[in-house]
């Protein structure tokens, strides 16, 4: 089994961690932007102009 050098270890914990943070924000993103698509959907439902802002408002910041 051929063994890294300490550098290329680091390197590639480095480059794992970095991945997984990347992994982790897009998951938070999704979630995200699904509760607000169903809020805006429910909104909608129970004709909830202001719910109904609020959420479009937070949907465009998200998508900036």
């Amino acid at each position: 089994m051929k063994k890294f050098s300490t550098d290329a270890s680091r390197h590639l914990v480095r480059n794992d961690s970095e991945y997984a943070a990347m992994v982790l924000d897009k998951a938070i993103q999704d979630f995200r932007l699904d509760r607000i698509l169903k809020g805006i959907d429910q909104s909608l439902e129970s004709r909830n102009k202001e719910e109904f802002l609020r959420l479009t408002e937070e949907l465009k910041m998200l998508r900036k």
